[in-house]
């Protein structure tokens, strides 16, 4: 079941967010991440966040900045489910178009929003971690 996260959800949905940073971009310290962990807890709970559910038990989510994906974020355990699909799919039918960045590095990441629609529009530098990306962009047909 995908829903809106309550205040309650942010502890999990945090520590999803910092485990799934630490695997996904390992070509990045890991200070980086722990060090904006609060920040990003504070973010989210003043975001469009949307969790997904499975027997009461969160295992993924996607956060929104209007038509901006912040990130789509799935649990260790839960990767390779369909859960990101479904998180994704779920926007999709709420937006008419969808834009995101993605580190060049993490091809599994990459090819995954591919796969989903989004085309690559232009190649910047991420300054705060100096990793190149890609910015991504998806539009209904």
């Amino acid at each position: 079941m995908i829903r809106k996260m309550q205040n309650t959800d942010i502890n999990r949905v945090a520590d999803i967010w910092l485990k799934t940073n630490l695997k996904a971009h390992d070509f990045i310290p890991e200070q980086y991440w722990t060090s904006n962990y609060e920040l990003v807890k504070e973010m989210m709970s003043q975001a469009e966040v949307y969790v997904y559910e499975d027997n009461k038990m969160i295992q993924g989510f996607v956060g929104l900045s209007n038509e901006y994906i912040e990130g789509i974020f799935v649990s260790d355990e839960m990767q390779s489910c369909g859960i990101g699909k479904l998180l994704l799919d779920y926007i999709k039918n709420k937006k008419i178009r969808l834009r995101l960045n993605v580190y060049q590095k993490n091809a599994r990441a990459l090819s995954f929003y591919q796969r989903e629609g989004f085309d690559i529009q232009c190649e910047g530098l991420d300054e705060a971690t100096g990793e190149k990306e890609y910015t991504m962009l998806w539009q209904q047909k």
